[in-house]
């Protein structure tokens, strides 16, 4: 945390915006295309699938919202997430996506993309719970093919700490709580909107 951050400035900075996105975050993950990866019965193909679906959302941020974000957060480089994607596709002898669009990111402000990137890095926290349930699906209980779900690995707790210290001192240094909780509900949002919309196709 840095020195002239206030901590309960910060926490209920952060308690508002876990509320606020509740139920967009909710709403994803009731999809059956999140629920699948949690079940004992997903077989490859939906697997693929989900990464391929993620593959999108991460090369639209990569692209485009890591260049809005590049002065407010300093390790946006070990944040990348796209090239595991493609290597556990690789592995599991799929195409290399192409990937499709996401998000509008045209004019976005630097307050709306921290929103955006909040839930993306998010997704990393539940990645963890979801490997658990992945590494018992044949084909992926020997530690190749989920690069992804990976992640950070043993450093997934702090990387989130990190990231959240950086996005409520941003807030607190130009009061712009609404258009974070604006870019996070928008986020939710355009991932379920892309989840819905975008049909499982084979290989």
């Amino acid at each position: 945390m840095t020195p002239h951050q206030d901590s309960s400035v910060s926490f209920d900075f952060l308690d508002t915006l876990k509320t606020q996105t509740a139920v967009a975050h909710k709403r994803l993950e009731s999809l059956p295309v999140s629920s699948c990866i949690l079940s004992k019965e997903m077989k490859i193909d939906d697997y693929a699938h989900y990464l391929k679906l993620m593959y999108d959302v991460h090369h639209n941020v990569e692209e485009n919202i890591f260049p809005i974000l590049s002065g407010s957060i300093e390790d946006l480089e070990n944040r990348e997430k796209k090239h595991l994607i493609e290597e556990d596709l690789a592995f599991l002898k799929y195409n290399k996506p192409v990937a499709n669009s996401v998000f509008n990111t045209q004019n976005l402000t630097i307050p709306f993309a921290l929103g955006i990137l909040y839930v993306v890095e998010g997704s990393s926290l539940g990645g963890r719970f979801i490997l658990k349930n992945i590494e018992t699906i044949s084909g992926l209980d020997q530690g190749k093919g989920v690069s992804y779900f990976t992640g950070y690995g043993n450093k997934t707790g702090s990387q989130w700490k990190s990231f959240l210290n950086e996005l409520t001192a941003y807030q607190q240094e130009n009061n712009c709580e609404n258009e974070i909780i604006e870019g996070a509900i928008y986020a939710f949002d355009s991932i379920h909107n892309h989840f819905l919309q975008t049909q499982k196709n084979e290989n």
